[in-house]
């Protein structure tokens, strides 16, 4: 199996509980970039990058347009944008809402399978809609990895169950594991695909 090159982690109805506990839990050298996706309204500030920086030694980034992807770089998708991964950068479209949400946790998903075919990475979370099945399912067609939380440790469980539905050969594990697994997962590309990232 190919190594990762980054991980997509969508979130929505119970997000930040979860992606605090998930981010304060990776390590330091951690050897991909991770991009999240968490739903929020389109007024909403940028108070969920500061959120998280306090829990992390990692650099959590508010993505602007053609933001440059770095191993160990936590980069979080702007309200009232969708964020595409492109090869070594995210960039931003206002295109429809999907699913009623912008951003979207699928159109990410996507573009990340397409940029990395292989060695994306994705990772749903608690979540009171579907968005992130079909992503899911598109990383894993195209040779990735996934991981659902187990919903029983999910806030809202109906986001990890329609992953665990697309893609039943997902993984599937409690939120205070799923970092541990993440590193384990992306651990062999530090050296190799940490440093093309860029």
């Amino acid at each position: 199996m190919s190594e990762i090159s980054i991980a997509v982690v969508g979130a929505s109805w119970g997000g930040l509980s979860a992606l605090s506990k998930l981010v304060a839990a990776l390590p330091r050298d951690l050897a991909v970039p991770v991009a999240v996706v968490q739903h929020r309204g389109p007024q909403a500030d940028n108070m969920l990058a500061s959120l998280l920086q306090d829990v992390t030694a990692l650099r959590v980034i508010d993505v602007e347009d053609k933001e440059p992807l770095e191993p160990g770089g936590v980069y979080i998708a702007p309200a009232n944008y969708h964020m595409m991964v492109e090869r070594g950068h995210l960039s931003l479209t206002t295109d429809p809402a999907v699913r009623f949400s912008r951003p979207s946790i699928d159109v990410t998903f996507i573009s990340a399978a397409d940029a990395y075919p292989g060695a994306t990475l994705g990772v749903v979370l608690t979540g009171a809609n579907d968005d992130g099945a079909v992503g899911l399912r598109h990383i894993v067609d195209r040779g990735g990895r996934a991981i659902v939380q187990d919903p029983n440790t999910a806030e809202s469980r109906t986001m990890p169950e329609a992953a665990k539905l697309a893609v039943p050969e997902a993984e599937v594990l409690p939120l205070a594991e799923i970092a541990a697994h993440i590193v384990s997962i992306t651990k062999p590309a530090s050296r190799m695909e940490g440093r093309k990232a860029g």
